[in-house]
């Protein structure tokens, strides 16, 4: 898998096909991660996983699969979406095993710099529920500030 770039302990990769049953087993947990990215209860299965990487390769999407440097292990995946000018909209999901062990902290900051330094951009939103209490912490902690809020989705942007 072809390194993009790294932080302390995580490596950042294209996506792989090599990776698809480890993008299985974490978009199909609805309870820890499922449900939290808007996903509908209904199973991804590999073939749809298989053309989704495929077309992220195609598109040449700002997308990485993250790796634990000294296990080597599937974390799960970054990307920053959406495009224009000089903002873009991260989306982030972490597998259930690596939550709560500073990932996420280390990947959001990681993104953002990258963002930022490589690729110019000037400002980053996102989008979280917001009843996901844990991610809101974790963003704000990075830095994000909410600009805007509706019953179901929380807004928030960090600008540089």
């Amino acid at each position: 898998m072809k390194q993009i770039f790294e932080s302390a302990r995580i490596r950042f990769v294209e996506p792989s096909e090599l990776l698809v049953k480890d993008y299985l087993a974490m978009i199909n947990d609805f309870e820890n991660v499922g449900r939290l990215i808007g996903r509908e209860d209904e199973p991804v299965t590999e073939e749809m996983e298989i053309r989704w990487v495929r077309k992220k390769l195609e598109e040449k999407a700002v997308l990485f699969s993250m790796l634990d440097k000294k296990s080597g292990e599937f974390i799960g995946n970054a990307e920053l979406m959406d495009i224009y000018n000089d903002e873009g909209e991260l989306g982030i999901s972490i597998t259930a095993a690596n939550q709560n062990q500073g990932f996420g902290t280390e990947a959001i900051l990681a993104v953002v710099e990258y963002g930022m330094d490589r690729l110019g951009l000037k400002r980053i939103i996102l989008k979280v529920f917001p009843d996901n209490a844990r991610a809101i912490h974790v963003y704000e902690k990075c830095g994000f500030e909410e600009y805007a809020c509706t019953e179901k989705d929380l807004f928030m942007a960090i600008t540089r």
